[in-house]
């Protein structure tokens, strides 16, 4: 045996597997930002394309600064570690103390994008997007995961083991918030209170965004569990949980996918495309804060739960609360994130959790959902008094590309055979009264149509 081998330990070993580990899943968490851009994308109109892709550059750009220099500081501050910045840490623990944690709070930044798409000003959407990374989101990490509130007053740890409800219900909760303080589209809706459809312009980038987002929910959710783990006899191999988590995780995707497009034939008798592509990511939100803990049977039926309630959760904030969420992120992300939270004591692998665990649950749901709402109104709030939260009728009408980036995503469609560039080669003449006018489905699955 080489002698280098009898000289390393299987804690250092395992140590840096799970090291390697931490790394690999980061860089798929990070990879989901692309399927985020894409399924965006495709739900927005043509002329605000350019648009929401900027915004999910920028949301990892100013996020991820926002998050190393203050977010990782204020959760471990407000968990009662002190803040503790992350510039001054030892470098060999950036990777498990920050660089995990950057990509889970990107995450739930970006959710936002998707709900104010096609009217908020990029200033505003940045401005909120720094204050998440570095405030809003930290609080509710500090509550959950850095702390020990819930074990400490209420007797039972807050279960949410990847993020189902501190990500991804807390991104759907404040996207549906500040969608509410923004107002609808134009031409959303009419004097009377009807619906208009105004659908996505690409089927393709919305599903290709879907599989992407499937593929790096890998790593958020079985990246979450460590490959080996300490126990009486040394470092063993995490493999039951590790398995446990990959199953779940898929069996929910699945019938996330099954229980929406179930719904969408039942309320239309068709099968809406992107009700079966969000239905998907509900059931993957839906299981994200159990994976690791739920049975299999569980599994599936908060899988197909949660992708059942999205067409029905989407008509009810479109038509009754009359609230414009562009890429149904509330559905996607915030019902479905709290409709798995609240399932884990009667889908527990072991039996109902019991009524301690009912309670935590409850309890962890309310205070993050309270926070997020506060929270994010008030920022919105704030821009909207100040005239900077949402762009003129006139720039939304031509779109925001050409409003707030002077480019436009197809520009060969408008411009035809007679663009001209007007400073040598870079910047076409844009008109601003063409584009796409072939745009295609949208959410709502046809029945307003």
């Amino acid at each position: 045996m080489d002698p280098l081998l009898l000289q390393v330990g299987v804690s250092e070993v395992a140590s840096a597997v799970n090291f390697t580990w931490i790394l690999v899943v980061s860089f798929l968490i990070f990879f989901m930002h692309a399927g985020f851009a894409m399924l965006e994308a495709g739900q927005v109109r043509s002329k605000n394309v350019a648009n929401q892709l900027t915004k999910n550059l920028l949301t990892w750009s100013v996020g991820v600064i926002a998050f190393f220099l203050i977010g990782a500081g204020v959760s471990s501050l407000v968990g009662g570690g002190g803040f503790a910045w992350t510039a001054g840490a030892d470098p060999s623990s950036w990777a498990s103390s920050w660089l995990y944690g950057a990509v889970f709070a990107m995450t739930a930044a970006t959710i936002v994008s998707g709900a104010v798409a096609g009217r908020a000003k990029l200033r505003a959407y940045v401005t909120y997007t720094f204050l998440l990374a570095a405030i809003i989101y930290p609080v509710v990490t500090g509550i959950t995961w850095s702390g020990a509130y819930f074990s400490q007053y209420l007797g039972t740890t807050f279960q949410d083991f990847a993020g189902g409800m501190i990500v991804h219900g807390m991104g759907g909760i404040a996207g549906l918030t500040a969608a509410y303080v923004l107002g609808p589209r134009i031409d959303r809706y009419n004097s009377d209170g009807s619906v208009n459809v105004i659908p996505g312009h690409s089927l393709t980038f919305a599903v290709l965004g879907t599989l992407i987002l499937a593929f790096g929910w890998y790593g958020f959710n079985v990246g979450t569990a460590a490959i080996f783990t300490s126990g009486d006899s040394g470092m063993l191999f995490n493999g039951a949980v590790l398995g446990r988590v990959a199953l779940t995780t898929t069996l929910a995707m699945a019938m996330g996918a099954i229980g929406a497009g179930a719904v969408a034939l039942a309320k239309t008798g068709k099968v809406d495309t992107l009700y079966v592509a969000n239905g998907l990511l509900a059931g993957l939100v839906g299981i994200t804060a159990i994976p690791n803990v739920a049975s299999w049977w569980g599994a599936i039926v908060v899988g197909a739960l949660a992708g059942a309630q999205l067409p029905i959760v989407f008509g009810f904030v479109e038509k009754t609360l009359k609230i414009d969420d562009v890429c149904a992120v509330f559905p996607v992300h915030g019902s479905a994130g709290v409709l798995g939270t609240l399932a884990y004591p009667f889908v527990a692998a072991g039996g109902f959790a019991g009524v301690n665990a009912v309670i935590t649950q409850v309890a962890g749901v309310l205070a993050i959902t309270v926070w997020t709402v506060l929270a994010t109104g008030i920022v919105f709030g704030i821009l909207k008094a100040l005239g900077q939260a949402r762009v003129s009728e006139t720039h939304e009408r031509e779109g925001l590309d050409i409003a707030e980036h002077g480019v436009e995503s197809y520009p060969e469609f408008s411009l035809g055979d007679d663009a001209t560039m007007t400073d040598g080669g870079t910047d076409p003449t844009y008109k601003t009264d063409g584009g796409i006018a072939s745009e295609t489905s949208e959410i709502e699955g046809g029945d307003d149509e």
